[in-house]
């Protein structure tokens, strides 16, 4: 089976439509419905080959997280009418991505390995390994770039641009550690640890509210809990869950998204080990058997239930 690349769908009554990295959404008067494609991107480069079953993967993880977090922030989804899809609420998004942290691991890694101190602003302590738990949990924002790499910025620079209000910031700031906390406590009851994720939030009517998707492994990154200690303490590498593996795949075949660099070749064999990792992940993080399906027109499934849909709400 193909993953899906894109979709071009035309619905009545559609006003726009935007391609993201991984997701096509389609705007109405007061709603979007976001399809979440199986493009796959590291490096902020989106892949030539689609990963079956990522889209669904992300979208339903997404959607138990976000109903499991509703009592600590409003967020943007009113219904999921297919495996791929969620729809909900048009909000006008923060230009950040409130990225949290509680290990030292990935993209905080490689600074620190580079003899960086400071992070977005927030400073670290000598003496740290790869993966080490954190004194505590540090937010390290980035901007949202409409194209190309997010850039770290720190929350005096948000303050001082006027990227986000202070007030604003601040509540951010909370629900941010909140929904962090809601994630490794969920994650510790499936034998993860929640390493590190990020958070996007939009405003409507003057509300808060959360968007996009929480606690995937597009946005996360987890370690399975039973023998982390013993793997820091014996120099290990971490056993994890997240998309790490394909950027990991990519370096060792000469590829961080650079200029002149080329990506390597993704043969059926590998396509299939992404997805099976992706489908494992789903039944790690979530405790819930992955359901196939087996009909070969998604794209026609799809529409139709997002046509279905429209009709009947």
């Amino acid at each position: 089976m193909e993953g899906i690349k894109e979709t071009q769908f035309k619905f009545p009554n559609q006003k726009d439509f935007y391609r993201g990295k991984v997701r096509d959404i389609y705007f109405f008067e007061d709603l979007l419905v976001m399809v979440a494609s199986d493009r796959i991107s590291a490096f902020d480069v989106i892949l030539p080959v689609a990963i079956p079953f990522k889209g669904q993967v992300l979208n339903q993880i997404a959607s138990k997280f976000l109903k499991a977090t509703e009592d600590i922030v409003p967020n943007w989804i009113t219904e999921s009418p297919d495996p791929n899809v969620s729809v909900g609420l048009n909000c006008d998004p923060y230009a950040v991505e409130m990225v949290i942290r509680g290990y030292l691991a990935g993209h905080a890694w490689r600074e620190y390995r580079e003899g960086k101190r400071m992070l977005c602003g927030v400073a670290l302590p000598d003496g740290l390994k790869e993966n080490d738990k954190l004194p505590e949990p540090i937010i390290t924002p980035t901007t949202k770039a409409k194209e190309g790499h997010d850039e770290d910025i720190s929350r005096e620079e948000i303050l001082s641009q006027g990227i986000v209000a202070e007030a604003e910031y601040i509540q951010l700031e909370d629900y941010t550690r909140k929904l962090f906390q809601r994630g490794t406590e969920m994650a510790a009851e499936q034998g993860l640890i929640l390493v590190d994720t990020k958070y996007e939030f939009g405003k409507m009517d003057d509300r808060i509210i959360l968007i996009d998707e929480i606690h995937t492994p597009d946005s996360s990154r987890y370690f399975y809990a039973e023998g982390y200690q013993q793997r820091q303490d014996q120099g290990e590498t971490q056993k994890q869950l997240s998309k790490e593996f394909v950027r990991q795949w990519l370096i060792e075949n000469g590829f961080q998204g650079k200029d002149g660099q080329q990506i390597p070749e993704m043969t059926p064999e590998v396509v299939n080990s992404i997805s099976e990792r992706y489908i494992e992940l789903y039944e790690q993080v979530t405790g819930e058997s992955f359901q196939k399906d087996g009909n070969q027109n998604i794209l026609n499934r799809i529409e139709t239930n997002i046509s279905n849909y429209l009709i009947n709400r």
